[in-house]
């Protein structure tokens, strides 16, 4: 009994330090775990050790202690996911304090806000930063900049246990998706991710409810989602643009983006309306502008392309502005066909164009990325032209959404063990006919650089495929890219940016 008491009230002290709790309410969260764990009895208990910099230790005793003593029934992540929102969930503040506190900071300053909130996301273990920081990260040097790589360990592959509960458990259509504002506080179930710790705060964009929170898996710092009070599809639209110009306007310090809004080129949450944004560089926005444009309409309005391996238009000036040639853009691209570089608009009534727009501020300037994408299959490549070819899916078959478009690259996990399988075949030598069958698909790519490294080692091994990774991640965007960047694409991105000058003249 003695260290299960200990253990909650480490917790309860966490709660303190970290700022979920006032010492006005310890009596009452330290009750509010004990009925959770249901224990009827306390005393007081000394707490040597009050250095955690996170809950998850805690958590850990804590749910050990409960899975012995029959309150879990199976003990997988899932069922301990649950738990351990819901005993973090005792120590947090309701949603109006949250959203008061929120808005007392925005006042005075909106960084001082969105500090605050990211590091109470944290602190509440609504952000996985234990999890997270299994994730591989690293940087690579390409000739559009330097590009970040990252390979998602955070999320734990499901056993056969939690399987076997998924067969059997009820499904339910609440909350509709990951993204509706129902997820606030909402326990979870085997099929749906606890988030009785989760909080968000609602903002207006347009005169519209919106809601804003951390992704609980965050690929960069202040990962953030913006979503629509209601559950409606993604749809671009100019109002899409003027949404993200409100919101930089708003959160001057964030950039905001929108992932496209048809299969194949969208992101992996197309049923309900939301931008990604945060406190983030990436290489995109350090790429400089390589061929400028004007618009006669907008003489002081900076335009160009962008040297990115995608077909990529920026727009910098005044809000109104930007506001009026990214419409344009979209517009005159959602229709827009040239059969000499395999685009086609439409195939019959199923539309293939679309864009994905990144929004930033400039000093006082409005800056906006607009990526030409289109959605368009063949037979000889059914997953999509605009898409990475078959050849490279042994690195990046999913779909090249947001935050790949502008230079980071989440790939599976099955890659870290992958990797380092491959890189003792290449230090050793190994032939084909000893390796691992599930390894066969990068048989092709390891022949490649054995060519181009004639002296691989175990000392520079792991630095090389790290770089090839990289360059293989340059390749997957320049076959996601619809205006190639030899001479002929790049012709052809100019005629379409001579029709949006028309228009704009």
């Amino acid at each position: 009994m003695a260290d299960i008491l200990t253990a909650v009230e480490q917790l309860v002290q966490y709660g303190v330090k970290s700022g979920l709790l006032h010492r006005e309410d310890i009596v009452y969260a330290r009750n509010r775990l004990l009925a959770a764990l249901r224990l009827t009895e306390w005393k007081p208990v000394e707490v040597k050790d009050t250095s955690f910099a996170s809950p998850s230790p805690i958590l850990e005793t804590i749910l050990d202690w409960a899975y012995e003593h029959g309150l879990l029934e199976t003990n997988t992540m899932t069922e301990r996911d649950i738990w351990d929102a819901k005993l973090m969930n005792c120590l947090m503040p309701r949603p109006s304090e949250v959203i008061r506190e929120f808005y007392a900071k925005y006042n005075k300053e909106p960084k001082l806000a969105t500090d605050w909130f990211y590091s109470l996301s944290k602190a509440s273990n609504y952000i996985q930063t234990a999890r997270i920081a299994k994730n591989k990260h690293w940087k690579v040097k390409t000739a559009y900049g330097e590009l970040d790589i990252t390979i998602n360990l955070s999320k734990p592959e499901k056993d056969p246990k939690e399987i076997a509960k998924l067969k059997d458990a009820p499904t339910s259509s609440y909350p509709q998706c990951l993204l509706c504002k129902e997820n606030e506080g909402y326990e979870g179930t085997w099929h749906h991710p606890a988030r009785s710790n989760h909080r968000v705060i609602p903002i207006t964009l347009l005169d519209e409810t919106w809601y804003f929170q951390y992704s609980p898996y965050v690929y960069y710092n202040e990962h953030c989602i913006v979503f629509h009070a209601e559950h409606v599809p993604m749809k671009m639209e100019r109002k899409t643009f003027a949404r993200l110009l409100d919101f930089i306007e708003k959160f001057p310090h964030y950039f905001i983006g929108s992932n496209a809004d048809l299969p194949i080129v969208g992101g992996s949450i197309l049923a309900h309306d939301h931008f990604q944004g945060g406190n983030y560089t990436f290489a995109m926005e350090k790429a400089e502008i390589e061929e400028y444009i004007s618009f006669s309409s907008f003489p002081s309005l900076t335009a160009g392309i962008v040297r990115w391996p995608m077909s990529v238009i920026r727009l910098c000036g005044k809000k109104e502005e930007v506001l009026e040639a990214a419409d344009c853009i979209y517009e005159t691209w959602r229709t827009y066909s040239d059969p000499s570089v395999d685009i086609y608009a439409n195939s019959g009534d199923v539309p293939h164009n679309t864009v994905t727009p990144i929004a930033r501020r400039r000093g006082d300037l409005f800056e906006m990325d607009i990526v030409l994408r289109n959605n368009r299959t063949s037979r000889e490549h059914p997953y999509g032209i605009f898409h990475p070819h078959e050849e490279l899916h042994h690195i990046k078959k999913e779909n090249i959404g947001l935050i790949e478009v502008m230079g980071l690259a989440v790939l599976p996990g099955r890659l870290a063990g992958e990797l380092d399988a491959l890189a003792t075949y290449l230090v050793r030598n190994t032939k084909k006919d000893e390796w691992d069958e599930t390894l066969l698909k990068h048989w092709n790519w390891y022949e490649q650089i054995h060519a181009a490294y004639p002296n691989i080692t175990e000392e520079n091994v792991s630095d090389i495929l790290q770089q090839e990774v990289g360059q293989r991640f340059i390749t997957v965007l320049e076959h996601a890219g619809v205006f190639k960047r030899n001479e002929k694409g790049k012709q052809a991105f100019r005629t379409f940016l001579r029709k949006v000058q028309e228009k704009l003249s």
